[in-house]
């Protein structure tokens, strides 16, 4: 059986509404999870300090126990409920900017919604010769997962869920020679 999830919990909630709830309480220290907008299946810790909301990633891992994104060779804490981690995080100098003092929780119950699944890519070119299909690899390794979802990130700073197809193939070059004196302005029209 899965565990409750702490009254902090808001679900699908957007990064601007959670700016908007935490700015309302206008506390330092105050907090709410929320789930991730760019990565299906991440929760985001988000905690108000001095009018400025940071916000934490916390990944599930394969065994069920929860930890918070670290930047790159920190030690990354596991634990085994959300509350848990919560607990930990109350204590000063954790690693936050502040220390969470204050849940804010959600004013209603949450219906229990379907899982959203992100629409499957078609299958690439070299695939469809082959009679193949597209299949998602199967990450065994947290840290591989994790490292994935960074990379993702990186690469697609948008908050948008949609498959962008294959990479752009690359221009063809062409060998143009222009001297300074070949270059010409061009104005618009006036009007």
């Amino acid at each position: 059986m899965a565990a409750a999830l702490p009254a902090c919990y808001h679900g699908a909630m957007s990064r601007k509404e959670c700016e908007d709830v935490l700015g309302k309480k206008n506390k330092d220290g105050a907090y709410l999870l929320r789930d991730s907008e760019t990565i299906q299946g991440a929760l985001c810790l988000c905690v108000y300090k001095q009018k400025v909301v940071y916000t934490y990633r916390l990944l599930q891992a394969h065994n069920g126990q929860y930890t918070l994104v670290t930047a790159g060779g920190l030690q990354e804490t596991f634990f085994k409920t959300l509350d848990d981690l919560i607990h930990h995080y109350k204590r000063k100098n954790q690693g936050l900017t502040i220390h969470l003092r204050r849940a804010v929780k959600r004013k209603t119950d949450l219906l229990i919604q379907p899982q959203r699944k992100l629409p499957e890519p078609p299958p690439r070119n070299e695939e469809r010769e082959h009679g193949e299909h597209w299949q998602q690899r199967d990450y065994r390794d947290q840290r591989e997962l994790r490292d994935q979802r960074e990379h993702r990130d990186q690469r697609d700073q948008s908050d948008q869920r949609e498959w962008r197809g294959p990479p752009p193939e690359a221009e063809e070059e062409h060998d143009y020679e222009n001297s300074l004196s070949e270059y010409v302005e061009v104005l618009p029209d006036p009007l």
